[in-house]
């Protein structure tokens, strides 16, 4: 995307050869596709859309996620917490492992904000391969810590940011060839966080709106990359406009996109309770922001207490247990109806990234009524209630 190099496609590439940028991999659908044809459930029911050759497959049966209608009408939730390990990260995860292990390599490495990290971890462990993860030190939420030990990766911690992190990776990638990076500047993970577009497009079509939370910034491009390429193949007729939805601490994208910008304005300091994505510099910030152009999207920012009340709200209103910045993408619904940014009779939809689990703390946080009491006197208390409510 930088430096204009172009290439047949070849799965051993990940960075360009030429200037060390991001590559974009351009997919064209058979002229046959159709959802009529495909079998399977999941990210590899899409394989025909997915580059590289994989003759071996490393899967936990992700994808096939849940679209969930919320009783507000046409507002739906794409609940990316049912994948495995409870993110949209495994649906890359799956084809940026299976493309290591057909590439040949034994050891992985990926820098995280936790997501990630507990993703990669059990599909490294699932194919056999050693990982490493470098994770900023303390900055890191307890579900998906808990699972990246569980799942016997080897924890690297560094004293920042996850920019910090993902600074390290990159350059230890172009140092040593031997190690193969699972982090999204890898566009062949990209490649399975795309079917989550495909998902939405067979069973409602293409929505008049996709929100997505924005962090690293590879997911948002991944989805319209999906629809773009449904879209250039005659199976959808139209391309939901795209808007990122960035925590108000971490948000040099919305920014950009707000202010008409070329380009961020990076942060060395990110600060939200949205910890997955708590970036202040995003590898794929020319991938998100290409993607909000072209769709005729935006972008926005939304408190850290817009935040926790949309959870609150997903949760309370919905059933529907996700994770703070997950609940980003419903803050930044309500926040785009306020601003006149979406008519509430388009057809949306919230892609929520993560499941609640992943931080135990945020959902404490949300508050409930803890009575200790006598088990003789519930019935006292439940006919109070009643009282007060009439």
């Amino acid at each position: 995307m930088d430096c204009g190099f172009e290439s047949e496609l070849d799965q051993k590439l990940i960075t360009c050869p030429r200037c060390g940028g991001i590559l974009e991999i351009n997919v064209v659908l058979p002229r046959d596709f159709s959802f009529s044809k495909l079998r399977g459930r999941g990210v590899w029911r899409y394989s025909d859309a997915i580059a590289g050759e994989y003759r071996k497959i490393v899967t936990i049966n992700e994808g096939g996620t849940p679209l969930i209608r919320s009783r507000q009408g046409n507002v739906y939730f794409k609940f990316e917490g049912a994948n495995p390990t409870g993110s949209f990260k495994d649906r890359g995860m799956t084809v940026a492992i299976s493309s290591a292990v057909n590439k040949g390599y034994k050891i992985v490495i990926a820098a995280s904000t936790g997501n990630t990290a507990a993703s990669a971890a059990a599909y490294s462990a699932r194919a056999g391969l050693r990982i490493y993860l470098v994770l900023p030190k303390e900055k890191v939420a307890i579900g998906k810590l808990a699972q990246s030990i569980l799942y016997g990766a080897t924890i690297l911690e560094v004293d920042g940011s996850f920019d910090v992190g993902m600074k390290a990776v990159m350059k230890l990638y172009r140092e040593m060839g031997t190690v193969y990076p699972l982090n999204s500047f890898n566009p062949w993970r990209l490649e399975g966080q795309k079917t989550l577009a495909y998902e939405i497009a067979e069973e409602i079509g293409s929505p008049d709106v996709v929100l997505v939370p924005v962090g690293n910034a590879g997911n948002i491009y991944a989805i319209w990359k999906g629809f773009k390429e449904l879209l250039e193949s005659g199976v959808i007729s139209k391309m939901p406009r795209m808007i990122g939805v960035q925590a108000e601490g971490a948000s040099p994208i919305a920014r950009a996109v707000i202010n008409n910008l070329d380009e961020p304005t990076f942060t060395d300091n990110p600060e939200t309770v949205a910890t997955a994505i708590r970036i202040g510099r995003p590898v794929n910030w020319k991938k998100a922001i290409k993607a909000i152009k072209e769709s005729k999207g935006t972008a926005l920012y939304v408190s850290d207490n817009e935040i926790l009340g949309a959870q609150r709200e997903l949760a309370r209103m919905e059933g529907i247990g996700a994770e703070p910045a997950s609940a980003a993408s419903y803050a930044g619904y309500k926040r785009a109806l306020q601003a006149g940014l979406v008519d509430k009779d388009e057809i949306a939809v919230n892609v929520l990234t993560g499941h609640a689990l992943k931080d135990p703390d945020s959902m404490i946080k949300s508050g409930a009524r803890r009575i200790v009491v006598n088990p003789d006197y519930l019935g006292d208390i439940i006919l109070g209630d009643l009282n007060a409510d009439s």
